[in-house]
């Protein structure tokens, strides 16, 4: 497969063979030191830099013509499906939209309690040929867009890869990088990066805030 993000690309959250602690909080689990985290996007924010991409992404593909939006779950899908129609008032045509569940192809699957999948839903023209862009919440070790990469490689065969994420925060274990990024957020490995969706959380927000001490 010819893809872009193999070398320029990228986390449902990015973390290197932990849990999604660190990036986005799995659904239902209560905020990691709700009381100490402070907003570094909110909802205005979050639209703007959605809208940002959306114009970026026509930019770079010459139009939307072959594009298809692939989110990972959970979260990546409810961004994916927003750029989708931020696309469409753009260009005045619609753009597939999707979800690929990388839950079996992450590297970390033995060390962990059994998680349960999430959807695969691949638009009815497929990929062949087409312009992937995945589309994810946070950017932060490159693992989980590589098991992205190995799950969109048995699906079918994309013109190019591209990558697309809400935050990227740093701390990089593969030679992964963001084709568009709304936010370039500096952290330290003490630190969580929590996205909050409308969708799935009821509000939208980005929270950085401390890591939970070890129990």
């Amino acid at each position: 497969m010819d893809t872009h993000a193999d070398a320029q690309a990228s986390e449902v959250s990015d973390v290197p063979d932990v849990p999604d602690a660190q990036a986005s909080e799995a659904p239902g689990a209560p905020d990691a030191q709700a009381s100490d985290a402070r907003p570094v996007l909110e909802a205005p924010d979050i639209a703007r830099v959605l809208t940002r991409i959306a114009h970026e992404i026509v930019e770079r593909a010459k139009g939307a013509d072959d594009v298809v939006l692939l989110g990972i779950p959970t979260r990546g899908v409810f961004l994916a499906q927003r750029l989708a129609a931020k696309l469409e008032q753009i260009t005045d045509r619609t753009v597939p939209v999707g979800s690929l569940d990388i839950t079996m192809y992450r590297d970390d699957l033995r060390m962990h309690p059994p998680r349960a999948l999430a959807r695969t839903e691949i638009p009815g023209d497929g990929i062949d040929g087409r312009l992937v862009v995945l589309v994810d919440d946070v950017l932060f070790s490159g693992r989980t867009i590589r098991a992205a990469l190995d799950a969109l490689n048995d699906i079918g065969r994309p013109r190019a890869v591209q990558l697309a994420v809400l935050v990227d925060r740093g701390h990089r274990e593969l030679p992964i990088r963001a084709d568009y990024v709304g936010k370039n957020l500096p952290t330290s490995l003490r630190e969580t990066v929590k996205v909050q969706l409308a969708e799935e959380d009821g509000r939208d927000t980005v929270l950085l805030g401390a890591k939970p001490a070890a129990q």
